[in-house]
């Protein structure tokens, strides 16, 4: 059949039946007219990638105020705006609507995720948020009896959360190690030996975090994997520690791609420092049979297993969770990857520690102020935290504000004021947050 078939064959991409006619009759009807595929060259300032005051202009944020808390439910860029505003024009006039090309739109999606991570399409599983794709491996992941589960002590709920109801399933120890007493005297060497120390014969998931919200530290995942492959030389191949990283607060704002990273799980979500659309994420792994799917996928395998029967191997596209989604904001993920890649990963990592490295100087020379997160940039990346003497945070955080300076809190105890430094942050508002900050008395 070479009509283009509606969004429901598309999701579905539902099978050839033995006669040769697709399964779904639902899946047989011809799409209508459709508006072209978007190209993210809709109305909006002209975008010149080597210049930071063209890429700070495709945000529709408040020029007036600095931005230190962009990253927490980040704006997207003017291009990615024009996506999700023609795809959610297009499904308004007609619900049948989907993107013309070859193959599906999750799969452009895919691709354009796995060329930013130095990957493969087939590895990567599409999410809601960091959240989900935690939640989907926690809940996945296969263990056997007597395996084990270590993570540390500075990880954020969703993690400690999705470990803690893993346990409760399966009767597995999670233990917590330590990485640092201070963590604006973190070192890498202390933070792998603490995992080391923590790491028993049956430990099959090291779950970590590749930059602390609560602190600011960045964990040296390659010398925790590194660690891990040398463990796992005697092991059998069911036995083999995980390591599953949370990496939304170092995924878009530093280069590292999979295969720099070396661990066998990456979740995050895409609309923090990726500046991509809301409600998005990606899971990445290289080991998928270790993980059982959680929530009935729309893949090809799993609509041939509820047609024909029969029990498909694990994979990542097994593991995304089917449903019908905001698309709009789905297939827009590839434009996002796009506009950080026309930026160049590593000059959007120069820029984002520049900036954050200036801003740790500058708060280190106020008496009253406390830095949390390392000064060394190989042990930070964006984000910066810091403890003002005698003010809770979130008063310095309403105090900032009237100043035309936000900030935000870290949500553990104790909680510390918090900054991010990116792509919509340029050295002078930098400036402008130390000179408000010295003020807080």
């Amino acid at each position: 059949m070479d009509r283009p078939l509606n969004r429901r064959a598309l999701i579905g991409k539902t099978l050839l039946g033995a006669g040769g006619v697709l399964a779904g009759a639902s899946a047989c009807t011809t799409a209508p007219a459709t508006p072209a595929a978007p190209t993210g060259t809709g109305a909006g300032p002209a975008f010149d990638p080597a210049d930071w005051g063209s890429v700070r202009a495709q945000f529709a944020m408040d020029p007036a105020y600095a931005q230190f808390a962009a990253f927490v439910l980040a704006p997207a860029p003017a291009p990615v705006r024009a996506v999700i505003r023609t795809h959610r024009d297009a499904l308004d006039a007609d619900p049948e609507y989907t993107p013309k090309g070859a193959q599906s739109p999750d799969q452009t999606v895919r691709e354009a995720a796995a060329r930013y991570l130095g990957a493969e399409a087939g590895d990567i599983a599409l999410t809601d948020s960091t959240t989900m794709g935690l939640g989907l491996l926690y809940s996945g992941i296969r263990l056997r009896p007597g395996q084990d589960v270590l993570t540390t002590e500075h990880d954020f709920l969703a993690t400690h959360e999705g470990l803690r109801l893993l346990a409760g399933r399966t009767g597995a120890k999670v233990r917590k190690v330590r990485l640092y007493d201070d963590p604006a005297t973190a070192s890498a060497d202390r933070m792998v030996a603490a995992v080391k120390a923590g790491l028993g014969p049956r430990t099959r998931v090291v779950a970590i975090t590749w930059v602390h919200s609560s602190t600011g530290v960045r964990v040296p995942v390659r010398a925790i994997a590194d660690l891990l492959a040398e463990a796992n030389k005697d092991r059998d191949e069911r036995d083999r520690a995980l390591l599953c990283v949370d990496g939304v607060h170092g995924f878009g704002a530093l280069a590292d791609g999979v295969a720099d990273l070396g661990c066998d799980f990456l979740a995050s979500g895409t609309h923090k420092w990726l500046f991509g659309p809301r409600g998005t994420g990606i899971v990445w792994g290289r080991a998928w049979d270790a993980v059982a799917p959680v929530i009935a996928s729309f893949s090809e395998a799993s609509f041939t297993a509820w047609q024909e029967g029969g029990d498909p191997a694990s994979t990542a596209e097994l593991v995304t969770p089917g449903g019908f989604k905001a698309f709009e904001h789905r297939w827009a993920m590839a434009e996002a990857f796009g506009f950080m890649t026309a930026i160049g990963k590593d000059r959007v990592q120069r820029r984002t520690q520049e900036l954050a490295t200036r801003l740790k100087a500058g708060l280190a020379g106020i008496p009253h102020v406390t830095l949390a997160t390392p000064r060394a940039p190989e042990l930070s990346a964006g984000l910066v935290c810091c403890s003002i003497e005698g003010m809770q945070p979130f008063e310095a955080v309403q105090r900032l504000h009237a100043q035309k300076v936000v900030a935000s809190t870290t949500p553990y105890n104790p909680s510390l004021l918090r900054f991010g430094t990116s792509i919509v942050t340029t050295p002078e508002q930098v400036d402008q947050a130390i000179k408000a900050v010295e003020g807080l008395r």
